[in-house]
């Protein structure tokens, strides 16, 4: 098979590709940034370097592909983020209406399903509405949960303050993925047919910050780590002070407090929806582990 992928060599789609090659598919990986060629090449991928915000340029990507991946980052542009998510996922479509691909797989988020109130998540919830309006075209959504590896940027301030939290309590359930749940759920959906319009959940592990508290303690020789409720105006400030543009800390607030009132695994939960990675969170404990031991 052809395969185009975005995302160029990312958490998740790095790995993704590999599988892909491995696999024996001839994989075009679409990259924003031209340093990133040599690494593409070397891994037995084809390099293009472009915009996702470009319609034509993902057309030309798109031609004689069997299969394309297509992601979206969770900012977009200095201002208008979730417009610019939107935007990109209609190049999208229409890049896919022009060329005729048959076979598109997406990856969206645990709370795709709410319209708003999920700060950045709005933005994959209008690209799925887009994707779904494509006649012929068998469009797989799988919608992950937070990163593990979101974690690892939490090391600085346990490491200076001993804090380890968010804006939401240490009860909340969290949905979490592993990327390389992630990667295999990709490529076996890119390898198959699909059948119309679909969304499945790709879960690695369901925690509480409670539990990861006391998980990443035990690891790194901190059992008095705990888990903190961060009043939302200090952790914008927070942010703000770390250099993330003032929209995207706005955002990244109303995700966590997306989370306090159960809106952004309100459906995986309500679904039924299962579990179906296989990395789980005391595997990743040794990860944060060894990363924590290197900052």
């Amino acid at each position: 098979m052809k395969i185009t992928t975005t995302g160029s060599l990312g958490n998740v789609a790095k790995p993704l590709v590999k599988k892909l090659i491995a696999a024996g598919h001839e994989v075009t990986v679409i990259s924003t940034k031209d340093d990133r060629t040599n690494e593409i090449e070397a891994l037995g991928a084809k390099a293009v370097i472009g915009s996702i915000s470009d319609e034509a340029f993902l057309a030309g990507a798109f031609t004689g592909a069997d299969a394309v991946y297509v992601m979206l980052p969770p900012s977009m542009g200095p201002g208008n983020m979730i417009q610019n998510i939107a935007d990109a996922g209609q190049a999208y479509a229409n890049a896919v209406k022009a060329t005729g691909v048959t076979r598109v797989v997406m990856l969206s988020s645990v709370g795709a399903d709410a319209a708003q109130g999920t700060g950045p998540v709005q933005g994959v919830h209008r690209v799925e509405q887009i994707l779904q309006t494509l006649d012929g075209v068998n469009v797989t959504v799988l919608r992950s949960g937070f990163f593990f590896i979101n974690f690892l940027r939490d090391i600085p301030l346990i490491k200076s303050k001993g804090i380890f939290g968010n804006n939401y309590k240490g009860s909340d359930r969290l949905a979490l993925t592993h990327p390389e749940d992630l990667s295999t759920a990709l490529a076996a959906e890119l390898q198959t047919e699909g059948n119309g319009f679909e969304v499945k959940y790709v879960v690695s592990d369901v925690s509480t910050g409670d539990e990861i508290a006391n998980l990443f303690g035990q690891a790194i020789g901190k059992p008095e780590l705990v888990w903190t409720n961060i009043p939302d105006e200090q952790l914008k400030q927070g942010m703000l002070a770390g250099g993330l543009p003032p929209e995207l800390a706005g955002l990244i607030i109303e995700m966590g407090q997306s989370v306090r009132a159960g809106i952004i695994t309100k459906d995986f939960f309500a679904s039924g929806a299962k579990v179906t990675g296989l990395i789980k969170l005391e595997q990743f404990a040794e990860e944060f582990k060894t990363a924590y031991q290197h900052v």
